[in-house]
């Protein structure tokens, strides 16, 4: 009898993007504990790729492991923004991924950066913070190009999870669904994530 792998894995057997060690270093060195999962992000990467000469951007920079994968599935003439409020985080961003021409980092409240820049458009919408997930989510969505992918991960229940919490996320699934201009697919992959295209 024949022994066959599944065809479906929860493995990476592509390259990782080249500074992703070095950040990732770093960012255990620092005490960060909320990084994107690594499955999540080489979905990030194929999906950017998706977008050639898109308008990217990623809300909650982090110490900017997804924001690796991001620019490694984006083309030359692609542009990214990414934002955070922790300059302590996006000092680690700015030493392996700052000299990137693709890439703006912005030390910034998510609140103040969104209502700030409500009349920009994305192709490609990353919200790793509450702002643009729980909070803002209608101005961030208007942000969104038609065909745009709006892009969320985090979405199965984690014991670390706050009192409430899965009402909120529940809340939030059930919201995004019910948009008319949204085609939602809930992915059982990594932490839980979530892939909307604007109509």
């Amino acid at each position: 009898m024949h022994k066959f792998n599944k065809p479906v894995t929860e493995e990476i057997n592509q390259p990782f993007p080249a500074t992703y060690p070095k950040i990732d270093a770093a960012t255990q060195a620092s005490g960060f504990t909320m990084p994107s999962d690594p499955l999540t992000c080489a979905l990030l990467r194929t999906l950017a790729a998706a977008k050639p000469g898109g308008k990217f951007l990623e809300l909650g920079t982090g110490t900017g492991l997804a924001t690796a994968w991001i620019l490694d599935g984006m083309d030359t003439e692609a542009s990214l923004v990414s934002f955070d409020n922790d300059a302590t985080l996006l000092v680690i961003a700015e030493e392996f991924l700052g000299e990137d021409k693709r890439l703006t980092l912005v030390d910034a409240d998510g609140e103040a950066w969104v209502k700030a820049n409500a009349g920009q458009k994305f192709d490609y919408i990353f919200a790793d913070t509450w702002h643009g997930k729980y909070l803002l989510l209608d101005e961030v969505l208007a942000m969104l190009n038609p065909g745009g992918l709006y892009l969320v991960d985090d979405m199965i229940p984690q014991p670390n999870w706050p009192e409430g919490h899965a009402e909120k996320a529940a809340n939030f699934v059930k919201y995004l669904e019910s948009r008319g201009d949204l085609l939602v697919s809930k992915l059982h992959w990594a932490t839980g994530v979530i892939v909307a295209v604007k109509r």
